[in-house]
C-alpha cells in the first residue's frame, strides 16, 4: 500500500488546519518560510471566482434569511460555513483553495445545470467560521449549509437537517506522543492526562469515561482545554513534538496526520466511540435544497474518484512548529525569561507571548543574525532600534538590549498605528505580532478592509488573518499562528511549574 493509498479522504468530512512553517519578516527584513500551498495545481476550481461586492458580503454574512432552493436560485446566492484550514478553505493569495471550496464550487457547477439557471447561475459563498460558531449561525438563520465535519446526532438534528452520510462507522481514537506513558487499553487512560478542545465532540464522550473510571474506583483523567484557536493538526504537531501526551481524534484525520508527523501513535483498536456519521448540515425546512445534497452527495463521497482524489492535491511536505520545549530549547528561554518578563510588564504584553516571538524569531538566539542586517532574539535591525523612538543602541550582542527594543518597537506600532483600536489583550498582542511582520500601515489596511466585509478589525484568528490571507499571502497568517502555538506551549509549561510548586508547598 502506498503512503497515501488508504486516504479515500471525502472533501465534505474533512477540514483540517494544515501546520505551517517558520519565517519571519517586518522590521528585520527576513522573508518567512512558508509551507508550500497548492498553486500549481489544475482544479476543478481554477478560474478565480466572481468578486461579491463587499457591502453584499457584509449582508450575507449577518443577515437571518431562511428558503428553500427556490429562494436561494432567486437570490442567486448559497451561504456555506466553512473551517478556515489549510487544507479544507484557505487563500493563495486572492485564489480560494481547498478541499471544501473545490467540493463546494462542484457543487455549485451541479446544482447550476441541474436547475438550468443560464446566465443567471446561483453562486456558493463561503463564510469561514470556527467550530463552535457553524450550527450557532445556522440555527440563527445565518447560514444555507455547513461544511464542517458535522457529527449527525440527536444534539446537531435539533438545529439542523442532514445530508446522508457521507462518512459512516467513524471512530474517535485515542493518539498519543513520545511524551506519554505506555497505553494499551482505556482503562490504562485513568489517572492521565488527556489534551482536547471542550467544544469538540471528543469532550462529552471522555466525561463519560471518566464516569466509568469513578464509579470503579479508579482516577478519573485530567482534561486539560486545548485553546480553541487551535486546529486539528495543531494539537497533533503539539502530541508529537512531546509537548502534551495524549489526545483524541477522529480516526480519518489521525490516520492521515500520522502519515505527515513522525512519532505519533494511533491507537486504532482503542475507540472511545466506534460509530460516529458526518454529513453537511441544512437549514430545517429546505427539503428540496436537501434532495439536490443528497443528488450531489451519492456520486461525489467517500470511495468515489472525486472524494478519492481530491484531498491528495493538498498534501505536500511543509515544515511544522519545532518544539520549543525540547530540554535544549528550555534552557535557552531560561536564560532570557527575565528580560522577557521586565520589558513585557514595562509595555503591558504578556511575556509568554514575547518568549514565543522571540522562538518564532529566533529560537531565543542572540548570535543570530539575517542577510537582511537583522540581529539578535527578537531579529532587529541596529538602525531601527538605535533610530527614533526606539533609541535603543547595541542590540547586536547585548541580549537585554536587543529584547528590549523588539519589545518597544511593538510597543511603539500599537499606540502610533492603533490606538483607536478595541483590542482586547490577546488581539493587542496579535496585532502587534502581525504589523512587526507585514508593517504597521498594511495592517491598519486590513483592518479597514475586514471591517467593510462584515468581519471584526479588532479580532486577528478567523477574521483580519483571512483578508491578510488573501490581500497579501500566507507569511504573516503563519508568523502569527506560529507564535500562538508556541505561546499555548510555553503556557502549558508554565501552569506545568505552577501546579509542581502548589503541589510541594
Amino acid at each position: 500500500m502506498s503512503k497515501y493509498s488508504f486516504l479515500w479522504l471525502l472533501l465534505f468530512a474533512l477540514t483540517l488546519f494544515m501546520g505551517q512553517s517558520c519565517g519571519s519578516a517586518g522590521p528585520n527584513g527576513n522573508a518567512a518560510n512558508v509551507a508550500p500551498t497548492a498553486g500549481n495545481t489544475e482544479t476543478v476550481a481554477e478560474q478565480p471566482p466572481a468578486e461579491i461586492d463587499p457591502t453584499v458580503l457584509d449582508r450575507l454574512r449577518t443577515e437571518k434569511w431562511t428558503g428553500d432552493i427556490d429562494g436561494m436560485v432567486e437570490r442567486r446566492y448559497i451561504r456555506a460555513l466553512v473551517l478556515y484550514s489549510k487544507t479544507g478553505f484557505f487563500y493563495d493569495g486572492p485564489q480560494p483553495r481547498g478541499v471544501s471550496y473545490e467540493g463546494l464550487k462542484e457543487f455549485e457547477k451541479f446544482l447550476n445545470k441541474k436547475l438550468n439557471t443560464g446566465n443567471k447561475p446561483v453562486q456558493v459563498v463561503f463564510l469561514p467560521v470556527t467550530r463552535e460558531e457553524g450550527l450557532k449561525r445556522m440555527s440563527n438563520s445565518q447560514a444555507d449549509i455547513v461544511v464542517a465535519n458535522v457529527p449527525i446526532i440527536a444534539e446537531t438534528q435539533k438545529i439542523a437537517d442532514f445530508s446522508d452520510p457521507v462518512r459512516e462507522n467513524v471512530k474517535q481514537l485515542i493518539v498519543t506522543g513520545p511524551s506519554a506513558p505506555p497505553i494499551a487499553t482505556l482503562e490504562d487512560l485513568a489517572g492521565k492526562e488527556v489534551y482536547v478542545q471542550k467544544f469538540s465532540r471528543y469532550w462529552p464522550n471522555l466525561e463519560k469515561l471518566n464516569e466509568q473510571f469513578m464509579q470503579s474506583g479508579k482516577p478519573p483523567m485530567t482534561l486539560r482545554e486545548a485553546d480553541p484557536n487551535l486546529g486539528d493538526e495543531d494539537i497533533l504537531n503539539m502530541v508529537q513534538a512531546g509537548v502534551v501526551g495524549i489526545t483524541v481524534m477522529d480516526d480519518l484525520v489521525a490516520g492521515l496526520w500520522a502519515k505527515v508527523f513522525d512519532g505519533l501513535t494511533v491507537h486504532n483498536n482503542l475507540a472511545l466511540v466506534s460509530d460516529d456519521k458526518i454529513g453537511w448540515a441544512v437549514q430545517k425546512g429546505t427539503p428540496q435544497f436537501l434532495a439536490l445534497v443528497n443528488e450531489f452527495v451519492k456520486d461525489h463521497k467517500e470511495g468515489t474518484s472525486f472524494g478519492n482524489t481530491l484531498l491528495l492535491r493538498y498534501l505536500k511536505d511543509a515544515k511544522y512548529a519545532k518544539n520549543n520545549t525540547a530540554p535544549m530549547e528550555i534552557e535557552k528561554y531560561k536564560a532570557a525569561v527575565g528580560y522577557f518578563k521586565k520589558y513585557a510588564d514595562q509595555y503591558n504584553f504578556d511575556w509568554l507571548m514575547i518568549a514565543a516571538q522571540a522562538y518564532q524569531e529566533s529560537t531565543i538566539d542572540q548570535s543570530k543574525s539575517s542577510p537582511a542586517g537583522a540581529y539578535g532574539v527578537m531579529q532587529i535591525k541596529p538602525s531601527t532600534a538605535e533610530g527614533s523612538p526606539i533609541n535603543i543602541p547595541d542590540t547586536q550582542t547585548n541580549m537585554e538590549n536587543n529584547i528590549n527594543a523588539g519589545v518597544k518597537y511593538m510597543d511603539y506600532i500599537v499606540n502610533t498605528n492603533f490606538k483607536d483600536a478595541k483590542f482586547d489583550s490577546t488581539n493587542r498582542e496579535l496585532f502587534a505580532f502581525a504589523a512587526y511582520n507585514a508593517g504597521p500601515g498594511r495592517v491598519a489596511g486590513l483592518r479597514k478592509k475586514a471591517e467593510a466585509q462584515g468581519l471584526d478589525p479588532n479580532k486577528w484568528f478567523n477574521n483580519v488573518e483571512l483578508v491578510a490571507a488573501k490581500e497579501i499571502g500566507a507569511e504573516t497568517v503563519t508568523y502569527v499562528s506560529n507564535i500562538y502555538k508556541y505561546y499555548i506551549a510555553y503556557k502549558l509549561v508554565a501552569e506545568d511549574i505552577a501546579k509542581k510548586k502548589k503541589a510541594g508547598a
